[in-house]
């Protein structure tokens, strides 16, 4: 589970095993006893969450947005073929 990086105690990670076919680029964000899931494009919007309020998801999908180079990067280098 490579963790991208951490903001206000919050994980920002994907899972190595991501499916096959692997859906395309996401990360989770885990903390504060709550995850959500982030699709990266077209934008950065939430697939899912549970424990965590629409205030922090906003919060946390902004985050997101301002790191989505950062996460897709790390996404490529870790799966290696661009998807």
């Amino acid at each position: 589970m490579p963790v991208v990086f951490r903001h206000k105690g919050f994980r920002f990670f994907f899972y190595s095993n991501e499916g096959d076919p692997r859906e395309p680029p996401h990360v989770y964000v885990r903390g504060a006893g709550g995850e959500a899931k982030l699709w990266l494009r077209p934008h950065v919007s939430g697939a899912l969450s549970f424990g965590l309020n629409a205030s922090l998801l906003r919060e946390l999908t902004q985050v997101a947005q301002a790191q989505r180079e950062t996460i897709e990067r790390a996404w490529n280098e870790h799966f290696g073929d661009g998807s």
